[in-house]
């Protein structure tokens, strides 16, 4: 994506305010997952299943997506996460080609906690997220 319009210096600075808060959050949750025994993709798997939206399913493809992963590399993190019990797989239905991934009682234990302290830090963080999309937003045309 190319664009001939300069950017002006509050512009710069407020990508970066927005790309340093993002960044801190990442790190924070990273350390979380790490703290709670697990790997921040193991803990990025579980919110996209729970996640998922109401009228799909978590299929490997969509899970895939969701994390930005190739299928094949989603398909082999669901088998480690599925080896520590925090989710189980099971064929689709309609198409058995599928893998359906869902949370066990420990899957959903462990995120409970992680989203938990997830929606503290970003409570505490919020004001300047929301502030800094807003300038971003609102620049000028």
């Amino acid at each position: 994506m190319t664009s001939t319009r300069d950017l002006n210096r509050s512009e710069y600075r407020a990508l970066a305010e927005l790309r340093y808060r993002i960044r801190r959050f990442l790190r924070f949750s990273e350390a979380a997952a790490r703290d709670a025994g697990l790997e921040p993709q193991h803990h990025q798997l579980l919110l996209a299943v729970k996640g998922m939206p109401d009228d799909r399913r978590a299929s490997i493809g969509d899970l895939a997506e969701r994390l930005q992963l190739k299928p094949n590399s989603t398909d082999e993190l669901v088998r480690r996460v599925e080896g520590r019990g925090l989710v189980t797989t099971e064929r689709g239905a309609e198409d058995r080609r599928q893998i359906i991934v869902s949370l066990t009682a420990d899957g959903e234990e462990a995120l409970r906690e992680l989203s938990v302290a997830h929606l503290e830090e970003l409570r505490g963080e919020a004001r300047a997220l929301a502030e800094g999309l807003d300038r971003l937003i609102r620049r000028r045309a």
